[in-house]
């Protein structure tokens, strides 16, 4: 039976070709235009560490105060990042299971090769922790030890791009490398790690960078050969001192933070060690104002950092709302094609067709229109998602892309929102009156 209402069906639009094309491009347009803001929404706003991130926590300590925050009255936040002392402290305390501080460096590498040029690269200087705590995968070798993080070893871990680029993709573990003129061993090569959002230190990438990371050096060792801070700087007052050393003696907040706490209890003690901390400082005169510190796990970071551009959501939101119009429009033209055929319907109905037949039909002619806007919206879905960079930032717009899950998604929204939109042509077409149609005729 099923297929004898599909063959009426096609049967039915090949009738009106106008009319279906019409109702075809409504739905392919109004679908194609919101699956791909949602290939977007998607790429932006997905759990960059799904399996870990409520393990993953971002301390914040007050210490600006109010003074600090003249600016933003209206956000009673402590500061987002950390100064040097601070995090120092903290990582000292080691009240974590794994725990790290970290900041961005742009070091410059002259390659082995002599016949190539010395390149620029980005990374961040961080903790050994760091790699079990985020669970980085390696192609080659792993992360550095504690105890050379206590020795501030010359060691680094590269990435498997750069990796490529001066040894060939081979196994470069124990090669040295020359990093802004001193030499480093190679202990780890990457492999194909590059997380977006940039989870791990939003506040120096706002949590989306055309950046590759291709080093990651020892947290104290950066700071021993005074690797400057390639991040954000933000001071409450000017530092006192002058250069890096200056920075590292002031209340300018510049070092991302990240801890690993396995469940409520650990994070609730951990929350207890901030608090006191920051009662220990006021207690010796460095803070006069009421605490005030944060704990937040990765998700409610990620969303007090407001990390999901507001571009994106306004685009959805706009894209859906034309998604509905064009439903809206589908819906009349298949009133209207419906009701045209009464004189059919009624004759069905006198021959004994009971409503449920003729709502079934109908209802798959709907499907049948959804179906063909949902094919033809797979290729203007690809069209948009390739378009996406016309009109939105490279770094957000390079993570839209079209896999097996979007595809079958948009086939499923093209079909069901179409029947939906069929619903009440559907429902009028059922209710024709045979005595009526057939008196007239």
């Amino acid at each position: 039976m099923l297929g004898y209402y599909v063959d009426l069906a096609i049967r039915s639009l090949k009738r009106s070709p106008g009319l279906t094309l019409l109702m075809i491009l409504a739905v392919a347009f109004g679908v194609a235009a919101s699956m791909t803001s949602y290939s977007v929404f998607r790429a932006v706003s997905g759990d960059p560490i799904p399996w870990k991130s409520s393990q993953l926590y971002v301390p914040q300590i007050d210490i600006w105060g109010p003074k600090g925050r003249l600016d933003q009255t209206d956000n009673n936040d402590p500061p987002d990042a950390m100064d040097y002392a601070e995090a120092v402290d903290l990582m000292r305390a080691h009240r974590a299971k794994f725990q790290s501080a970290m900041y961005r460096v742009s070091p410059s590498i002259v390659p082995p090769d002599p016949t190539m040029h010395p390149i620029n690269v980005g990374g961040h200087a961080v903790y050994s922790e760091f790699f079990p705590m985020l669970d980085v995968p390696f192609k080659y070798g792993s992360g550095w030890s504690a105890e050379s993080d206590a020795q501030r070893a010359a060691v680094v871990v590269i990435s498997s791009k750069l990796n490529q680029k001066l040894f060939g993709g081979a196994n470069s573990v124990g090669k040295t490398l020359d990093i802004d003129g001193k030499d480093y061993r190679v202990v780890g090569v990457l492999d194909n790690w590059n997380p977006k959002p940039v989870f791990y230190d939003v506040v120096n990438t706002g949590g989306f960078t055309t950046e590759q990371e291709d080093v990651f050096l020892p947290f104290q060792r950066a700071i021993d050969v005074a690797m400057p801070n390639d991040g954000n700087t933000n001071c409450s007052e000017m530092p006192k001192g002058s250069g890096f050393v200056g920075l590292q003696q002031s209340t300018c907040v510049w070092i991302a933070y990240m801890a690993e706490l396995d469940d409520k209890a650990a994070a609730a003690a951990y929350k207890d060690y901030l608090d006191g901390y920051f009662r220990e400082q006021k207690a010796a005169g460095g803070f006069d104002w009421p605490l005030n510190n944060r704990l937040r796990n990765l998700p409610e970071w990620l969303a007090s950092e407001h990390v999901v551009p507001s571009d994106t959501k306004i685009s959805l939101v706009v894209a859906l709302g034309l998604l509905v119009v064009c439903l809206v429009n589908t819906a009349g033209l298949l009133l209207a094609k419906f009701l045209r055929r009464s004189s059919e319907i009624s004759v069905r109905r006198a021959l004994g067709a009971p409503r449920m037949a003729i709502y079934t039909q109908f209802l798959i002619e709907a499907g049948t229109v959804g179906l063909t806007g949902g094919l033809l919206g797979l290729l203007l879905t690809w069209v948009g998602v390739w378009g996406v960079s016309w009109v939105l930032p490279k770094e957000i717009s390079t993570l839209a892309h079209i896999d097996v899950s979007l595809l079958v998604l948009t086939l499923l929204v093209a079909v069901v929102t179409t029947m939906l939109a069929g619903l009440y042509p559907t429902f009028r077409a059922s209710r024709v009156q045979p005595a009526l149609q057939l008196k007239s005729n």
